[in-house]
């Protein structure tokens, strides 16, 4: 079974009241919500077998 990608509908519709939120899309991307409201896309990935952490934007 494969995740399904984020809608525009869902993530205009996200909000963070107390903490931190992380929403997954596919392939290691996701949303990343501060409870600040705001918001960046963060990719993680692997690059010759150690965790790497790509973000984009606020």
């Amino acid at each position: 079974m494969h995740p399904m990608p984020l809608s525009d509908a869902k993530i205009r519709s996200l909000r963070s009241q107390e903490r931190d939120l992380k929403v997954g899309d596919v392939g290691g991307l996701y949303l990343f919500v501060k409870k600040t409201g705001s918001r960046s896309w963060r990719f993680k990935h692997r690059v010759r077998g150690k965790e790497k952490l790509m973000v984009f934007g606020d």
